[in-house]
């Protein structure tokens, strides 16, 4: 018998916040402005991993620029 493990698709708002290790108020204001794309399912918002990532990298490149 083989176990089969589900990767989760997405991640939830406070899932991300504590992923970037930012408060819950200013993830949900990153999602809300666009800066990290979301979908909205039912009432709840759902970000995928790579959509985090972008944001990330977004991040990254400005400071790089910056500098």
């Amino acid at each position: 018998m083989t176990t089969t493990t589900i990767q989760r698709k997405w991640h939830t708002t406070a899932e991300v916040a504590e992923m970037l290790d930012f408060g819950l108020s200013k993830t949900k204001m990153l999602v809300l402005t666009g800066e990290i794309r979301s979908v909205k399912v039912g009432r709840n918002r759902r970000i995928l991993p790579e959509w985090v990532d972008e944001y990330v990298g977004r991040v990254v490149s400005q400071v790089e620029e910056a500098a």
